[in-house]
């Protein structure tokens, strides 16, 4: 993911509401969200170049993100693919933050996670952003460390609080706040390092590029009934929409 907002607690009829947009390459080969033919308990995208995911789900009701950190640093062969830290957190039953204490951060690329249960909502960064247990909020997060002002993090978290606020939060309305295409200010564009029409594209919420961008939006619900819905909508490197699928389930009591 390049860009996700959360609510946390932050509304009375969904403890948990996700708001994300995985930008990338779009030659890097990926399937569509899925339930996992190999874990039957878990749903979500899945990059087939180093087989881990940017965002899913577990049935039990927990879910993890990633973000990649940009930064100089070159990356090795021999560090682990960040899309692992999302499985790792998955396949186990760990709590959020004892999950989280038990990565080795030396062995990724610079990389923000994002791991939840019913009742715990954990952070950890490598470059800088730390490990934090996360209160009761709404938290944005791109390709620097948790909430850090970029403007486009910034108008995201803004819309999604105003969608708590008028009380509509829905897919639809969640979708349209990622579909932001609006570039941000000029400065905001990174010199130096990629050309201005490029820099200056990746400001906006939805990016649209010829080789990288967009590749899909995601929207994860969580009721305070034990609810889930997960609806994935997939674009084309033009932006049109090429295909959306959406999967449901109910965490029961005894489930972790």
């Amino acid at each position: 993911m390049c860009l996700i907002v959360v609510a946390f607690n932050a509304h009375p009829d969904y403890p948990l509401i996700i708001a994300g947009n995985r930008d990338e390459f779009h030659s890097r080969p990926s399937k569509e969200a899925h339930w996992w033919p190999d874990r039957s308990d878990i749903v979500g995208g899945r990059d087939l170049l180093a087989g881990g995911t940017w965002l899913a789900l577990h049935r039990g009701g927990r879910f993890a993100a990633v973000t990649n950190f940009r930064d100089a640093e070159q990356k090795s062969a021999k560090l682990r693919s960040r899309g692992h830290l999302v499985t790792g957190f998955l396949k186990n039953k760990s709590r959020p933050q004892d999950y989280l204490n038990t990565i080795g951060e030396s062995e990724y690329a610079g990389f923000n996670l994002l791991a939840a249960d019913r009742g715990q909502l954990g952070y950890l960064s490598n470059r800088g952003g730390g490990l934090r247990d996360l209160p009761v909020g709404i938290y944005g997060l791109s390709n620097a460390t948790l909430d850090t002002p970029w403007e486009k993090v910034e108008r995201t978290k803004a819309a999604l609080l105003a969608l708590i606020d008028a009380d509509t939060i829905n897919a639809t309305s969640l979708l349209r706040l990622l579909g932001d295409r609006e570039k941000g200010p000029v400065d905001q564009a990174e010199s130096g390092r990629l050309p201005f029409a490029t820099a200056h594209a990746i400001t906006a919420p939805f990016i649209v590029l010829p080789d990288y961008g967009t590749r899909c939006s995601s929207i994860v619900i969580a009721d305070s009934e034990g609810q889930w819905r997960f609806v994935e909508r997939r674009f084309d490197p033009t932006g049109r929409i090429t295909g959306e699928s959406e999967f449901s389930f109910r965490v029961g009591e005894n489930d972790l």
